[in-house]
Order: structure tokens, then C-alpha cells, then sequence
């Protein structure tokens, strides 16, 4: 057996495909535990910004746009916490990103009260309605290893009417399932999220950021890598790689990037790293505007560039498996900004919930339709007479109550109206809409990554015979952890950093609260009510 000496550190590169939350951690990682310079490190970037589906933008007078909100859960997120409880914040240099979410916690601790809603009335979410037949299905899917799941869909594993219940529009709207996704993802949430299961209706344990993720997470992220030398490459889109196969594995040896002046080409020494986040939730997303719907794209630079290296290397997984089905994997989202705050002021006096406690879905809508009211300001620019809040639907494509088209070829006003009509103030249409922007955004993969699939259709993140490519993010395996969450990208992140530079450090655990005394019984006890 060979054993290959690589030089030290200081005479390496790396290079990060794609400036997501993963690629930001992978290069935290490599300065904080490996002792990299800064300097040897590149993140390549289609966009003019870093932060991937973590963002936050606009201003006041143009109206702000968040594509998503993520939420975390203090017991688990261990790789999450590990990083930012060493990030400073933007605020206040002296106390870590997590310090000050800890804090903004602590004052804001979310208690759902109105998590359902129904024509108006509020429905007791706490009663999640489960029949022994449901009951029994949960416990058969916790029971089954998962490589016997295979491709299995939720709806194919669970009767019709567990899709009806309670319990299920709780689970669905906040993890943003959809019946036809992979039972296999819905096993691996259970195991994750075991001791919350008594109180996700209330979303007591869920926690999140003072203002939007990228101004509390990515912003903080990004200036301290900055400040330590890692360069961005703003507008690089990576579109395909040189990767050499040989007797001792693959080996990555040129990256070629897309740029506004034409093709750059990149050269990579065998000895250094290239990491890749090989697929995207929000590529692809079109924004449109309070009298433009956007458009639907089917494709995207992360998912072509996956197929490219694929198709030559079957340990790279199968991309199409998550990326060619935009139907099943496409939902809206719109983002509200209020200088006549009278529309929110009346979502916080209609379901009874006051900014920051939780998600409302509207189960009367054809869309699904669910709104968030984070604590306000939710942006770090936002004057105090302007309020936000974040809405979006899950079947995109049935036709609206009131207004009779879908979401997915909706305006912003045209959303709006739809919402009015489910918090019967339709009447005191237009008047609540003047002064007001809504911000719709199309994202053709936001769940791509919970498609039925096989194993072997995620690459493992250090894939065998790679010598020195790597993925991360939301389509690289990770045993037991869950797609769709930071914690996932930041733990694939600092997973390949670790066995990439073979540094003596541990990877935490993916903690299993399910053993611990008390949570299964309190578990069974919430399924009967």
C-alpha cells in the first residue's frame, strides 16, 4: 500500500465550487482546526454574493427578499454550534454568533399558540389525531433499516388519511414534506428530532437568528474568513473539472470557471484540495416583483456541473435522481415588506400570535399556504415604522381559492390577495396593499434533496479512490444526519476538511436523544393524543 506524503500545509491550495454555508465552514475549518493560510484558500461563486440559500437582501424602499428562513435546534446541531461559538458576531466582536443568538433566545423563545388554522378558527394542533394504524406505521418505519426503504415514497408507506391528520400538516410545514418524497428522509427526521416530537406544534424547540441567517450567520462568517485572507471569487461559475483517473484513484487537476471576460482555467496541484457543492436548493431561483410573477427555470450551474463529473465517475452519485423532476421538487415563496403595517398588524391580531413565535398554515388554502412573523427588525437595515414577514405554499401548482390561478404564475399583489382571502380582510382590499411590496420567488430544487433514492445516489462526501475531491452540502451522504438544515452542510463540511488534512480531531456525533430516558415514553404519550 502506497502512502502518499502530502506537503505541509502552508504549501497547499484549496478550492471551494459554489459559496453556500458549506464551502464557508469548509474554509473556517481549514484556518481554525487545520492551520491553513488564508490565503492558499478560494471560494468560486456564480453570484456577486457568498451565503447560498442563507440570505437576506434588499432595503426598505425596494423591499426586502429572504427565499427561506432556516430554523435550529439547540440539543442537536453539533457541528453548527462548534463553528459559530468561535465566529465573533457583527454587532459586538467580543461575544460569538451563538452567544448573541443564545441571548436573542432567551428574550424571544418561540410558543406557537395558533400553529393550524381553518376558515378563521384556530384548531388544537397539540391534538395530532393518529389512529393505532398510524401509530403502527410510524413504528414499522422506525423499526426498518433504511437501505430496505430504498425508494419507497411517504405516501406509498402511510394510508391517505395519515395525510389528513394533524400531525401530519404540523410535520409537512415545518420540514417542508411533500407525500410523494422519500420515507427513508421522514425516517431519518424521527430519529433526529425524537425529543421534539411531543411539542412541534408548539415549536418550543426551535430556536433562530436575531435578524435574517445572513445577517447574523453569513455576514459575521464572511468578514472573519476575509479577514484572515481567504479570497471570493464573485461572478466564477465553475462548469466543468479535469479529473484524472490513475492506478492510485482520481485526482482533480484543472477547474474551468465561467466568468463575465470568458473561460478562466484554474490548475490544481495534486496536493490540493478542491471540495464541491454538488447541487443547489436555490439554484435556479427567479425573483418577481408585486406585478411580475417569475419565471420557473429547470436547470441550474451546480446541477450541470455535477452531471458533468458524473457521467465519468459512477461514485459521484446520480444527480438526476434529485434534479430532473422540477415538479415534485419546486415551491413559492414570498417575501412582505410594510410601510402601512395595517395588514400586519391584523395577521398578529388574526391567529393570535405575536412576531416571533412561529409558523401559521392555513389549512382552508389550496396552495398550503403558511406564514412566519420573525421578531422584528428581521434585517439589520430596517428602519422601525417597517415591518416584514415571509410566507409560502407548498402545492404550487393547484389553483388558489380566490384567486383562480396557481402560485407558481402569481404577482406579489396577486399572492397578497390570495392571503387577505384566508384571513378574511378581503374587503378592506386595496387599502391594506398600498404602501406594501410582496417579493415572490420561485425555487425549481428547494426539496430536490428529499426525492426517493437509493443508496449510492448521494456520493459519500470523501468518495473512495478521490485523492483529493471532495462534496459538500445537501447531496452528499451523511449516515443519520437530515437534509434540508445547516447543521447537515456544516457537518459535511468539516467531515471532509477532517479526513482530507487526516487531522486528530473528532467529528461530533450525531447525538441520539432517542435513547434517552423519558423521550420515547413522552414520544408514545404525544402520539395518542
Amino acid at each position: 500500500m502506497t502512502i502518499h506524503q502530502h506537503p505541509h500545509v502552508t504549501d497547499r491550495d484549496a478550492h471551494f465550487v459554489g459559496g453556500g454555508i458549506a464551502s464557508l465552514a469548509g474554509a473556517a475549518f481549514l484556518v481554525r482546526d487545520g492551520n491553513m493560510p488564508g490565503e492558499n484558500i478560494h471560494v468560486y461563486e456564480k453570484l456577486d454574493v457568498v451565503g447560498g440559500a442563507m440570505d437576506g437582501a434588499g432595503d426598505p424602499d425596494e423591499g426586502y427578499l429572504i427565499r427561506g428562513g432556516r430554523m435550529f435546534n439547540y440539543p442537536t446541531y453539533e457541528c453548527t454550534w462548534d463553528l459559530f461559538e468561535t465566529i465573533p458576531s457583527l454587532e459586538d466582536d467580543s461575544r460569538s454568533v451563538k452567544a448573541v443568538m443564545d441571548e436573542f433566545n432567551e428574550a424571544h423563545p418561540s410558543y406557537a399558540k395558533t400553529r393550524l388554522m381553518h376558515e378563521g378558527e384556530r384548531i388544537d394542533a397539540g391534538e395530532y389525531g393518529l389512529t393505532s394504524q398510524h401509530r403502527q406505521s410510524i413504528a414499522r418505519l422506525l423499526l426498518t433499516p433504511e437501505p430496505r426503504l430504498g425508494d419507497t415514497r411517504i405516501e406509498e408507506w402511510f394510508d391517505e388519511s395519515f395525510l389528513e391528520t394533524n400531525f401530519w400538516y404540523v410535520w409537512a410545514t415545518i420540514f417542508a414534506f411533500q407525500p410523494w418524497h422519500s420515507v427513508a428522509e421522514v425516517r431519518r427526521y424521527m430519529y433526529r428530532f425524537l425529543h421534539e416530537f411531543p411539542r412541534l406544534h408548539t415549536m418550543e424547540g426551535i430556536d433562530r437568528t436575531k435578524y435574517n441567517q445572513y445577517d447574523s450567520m453569513i455576514l459575521p462568517l464572511r468578514r472573519w474568513l476575509e479577514d484572515r485572507g481567504v479570497s471570493f471569487e464573485y461572478g466564477h461559475e465553475v462548469t466543468d473539472m479535469d479529473i484524472v483517473p490513475s492506478r492510485t484513484g482520481r485526482t482533480v487537476e484543472r477547474l474551468y470557471c465561467e466568468t463575465d471576460s470568458g473561460t478562466e482555467s484554474v490548475p490544481v496541484e495534486p496536493s490540493d484540495l478542491v471540495f464541491v457543492t454538488n447541487g443547489s436548493m436555490t439554484d435556479g431561483s427567479s425573483i418577481g416583483g408585486m406585478d411580475e410573477a417569475p419565471e420557473l427555470n429547470e436547470t441550474g450551474a451546480s446541477w450541470e456541473l455535477w452531471k458533468s463529473i458524473a457521467e465519468d465517475n459512477p461514485q459521484f452519485g446520480n444527480p438526476s435522481v434529485f434534479a430532473d423532476n422540477v415538479t415534485e421538487t419546486k415551491w413559492a415563496s414570498f417575501t412582505v415588506t410594510l410601510h402601512n403595517t395595517d395588514l400586519f398588524d391584523h395577521i398578529v391580531d388574526f391567529t393570535n400570535e405575536e412576531p416571533g413565535n412561529g409558523l401559521v398554515t392555513y389549512l382552508g388554502s389550496n396552495w398550503l399556504l403558511s406564514t412566519v412573523v420573525a421578531a422584528q427588525p428581521h434585517f439589520a437595515n430596517q428602519p422601525d415604522d417597517v415591518k416584514v414577514f415571509w410566507g409560502y405554499a407548498l402545492f404550487p401548482d393547484r389553483e388558489g381559492n380566490y384567486v383562480e390561478k396557481p402560485i407558481s404564475e402569481c404577482t406579489g399583489r396577486e399572492i397578497l390577495r390570495e392571503l387577505c382571502y384566508h384571513l378574511q380582510c378581503e374587503d378592506r382590499l386595496p387599502e391594506l396593499l398600498d404602501d406594501v411590496t410582496c417579493i415572490p420567488a420561485m425555487m425549481p430544487f428547494i426539496t430536490a434533496h428529499f426525492q426517493p433514492r437509493e443508496p449510492g445516489d448521494r456520493p459519500e462526501v470523501v468518495p473512495d479512490g478521490s485523492n483529493n475531491l471532495a462534496f459538500l452540502g445537501q447531496y452528499a451522504e451523511q449516515p443519520r444526519d437530515v437534509v434540508f438544515t445547516v447543521e447537515y452542510s456544516v457537518r459535511s463540511a468539516m467531515t471532509a476538511v477532517y479526513e482530507m488534512l487526516d487531522l486528530d480531531r473528532e467529528v461530533p456525533p450525531v447525538t441520539k436523544h432517542y435513547r434517552k430516558p423519558g423521550v420515547l415514553a413522552d414520544t408514545v404519550r404525544a402520539a395518542y393524543r
